[in-house]
């Protein structure tokens, strides 16, 4: 009860601090409510009850979700920097940082894939764990990579770019990274 929501509060400020405001924060911050559902959902589906452990993997989980969030905001953020219209820093953010977000989630999952399969000593505390953490970035998944975007397009400001370091948005959608205009 105490522990769960400062740790909470300190990915909040953390992420505050990092991009310097907070609609920003509050946006990959989005992350977290579909993470913790996925790993209800999971706890629900394998019948097992919240307990310490359980709580441990939100908080592992809480992580994961933010930094794919943060990956995905950032390169936005960074495209929109380098002249790119926000319409499409979004469009090429999603589909750039698409693998990266895909990958991270994956990793994460398979590895705790045999806690959660586990049946020898010490599986009652691993089994709560690794089920939130597997159902939670199910979910924390498809929220960065779809709902994120949406997010960023209805509620970032309409942002002018900070420096000019000679980038056309065009270029920005067709060089090097496979997305086709």
């Amino acid at each position: 009860m105490i522990v769960v929501p400062v740790c909470f509060a300190l990915i909040f400020l953390l992420l505050l601090s990092a991009l310097g405001s907070a609609r920003d924060a509050l946006l990959v911050f989005s992350a977290v409510p579909l993470a913790l559902t996925g790993g209800v959902a999971a706890l629900w589906l394998r019948d097992m009850t919240f307990s310490v452990s359980a709580a441990v993997g939100f908080i592992a989980l809480s992580g994961v979700a933010v930094l794919n969030g943060l990956v995905m905001l950032s390169f936005m953020r960074q495209l929109i920097q380098q002249g790119a219209t926000r319409n499409d820093a979004i469009r090429v953010g999603a589909l750039t940082r698409l693998r990266p977000v895909v990958i991270t989630a994956l990793v994460a999952s398979l590895g705790f894939v045999p806690m959660a399969l586990a049946t020898g000593t010490g599986a009652e505390i691993q089994k709560p764990l690794a089920t939130v953490v597997i159902g939670g970035l199910i979910s924390a998944t498809v929220l960065t990579l779809f709902v994120l975007p949406a997010l960023y397009a209805c509620f970032a400001g309409e942002s002018r770019p900070k420096h000019d370091f000679g980038i056309a948005a065009t270029s920005l959608t067709s060089a090097g990274n496979g997305v086709r205009q």
